[in-house]
C-alpha cells in the first residue's frame, strides 16, 4: 500500500501543478474533464478543468483535481504537504520557490526537531512544511 495526498482546487489545478513541477523538479500528467468519459455530463465551460492531475518526482506522487461546477469550495484546510530534504541549500531553494507570492507562517530556521524547518502557504492556498534534518555544512 502507498499513501498519497490528493488536493482539490477550484479551477487552479493546472497552474498549481505546473508551478509545483517547476519547484519540485517533477513531471505532471493532466486529464481534463472535457477529455474524459464524463465530458457529456459537465457543462462545456468547465471542460478545461482538471479531472485528475498527477505530479511525480522519482517514486513520490502528489495528485489533485478541480471541483465540479456548483460544488462548494472552501479551500484546502487542515493539512500540509511535507517535504523532507537532505541539505540546507535544497531547503532554502524550496522555501524561496514555494513561498513566492504566498505567505510565511514560520521562516526557514533551526528548530529542536530539525536542522531547519519552515511552514508556508503558497499562492494557491496549499500549506507546505519543509524539514531539513541534515545540514550540508555539518557533514
Amino acid at each position: 500500500m502507498k499513501i498519497h495526498a490528493y488536493l482539490t482546487f477550484d479551477g487552479q489545478c493546472e497552474a498549481a501543478f505546473k508551478f509545483y513541477a517547476d519547484c519540485l523538479n517533477g513531471s505532471v500528467d493532466l486529464m481534463r474533464f472535457g477529455d474524459s468519459p464524463e465530458a457529456p455530463n459537465v457543462p462545456e465551460q468547465f471542460h478545461s478543468r482538471i479531472i485528475h492531475a498527477c505530479l511525480t518526482h522519482g517514486d513520490q506522487m502528489l495528485m489533485a483535481c478541480d471541483t465540479l461546477p456548483g460544488t462548494p469550495y472552501t479551500g484546502i484546510k487542515g493539512c500540509a504537504i511535507s517535504l523532507q530534504v537532505e541539505n540546507l541549500p535544497e531547503a532554502e531553494r524550496l522555501f524561496e520557490a514555494l513561498s513566492a507570492q504566498g505567505s510565511v507562517e514560520m521562516p526557514l530556521q533551526p528548530t529542536f526537531w530539525a536542522t531547519s524547518s519552515a511552514v508556508l502557504t503558497d499562492r494557491f492556498g496549499v500549506m507546505w512544511r519543509i524539514i531539513c534534518n541534515i545540514d550540508a555544512q555539518m557533514g
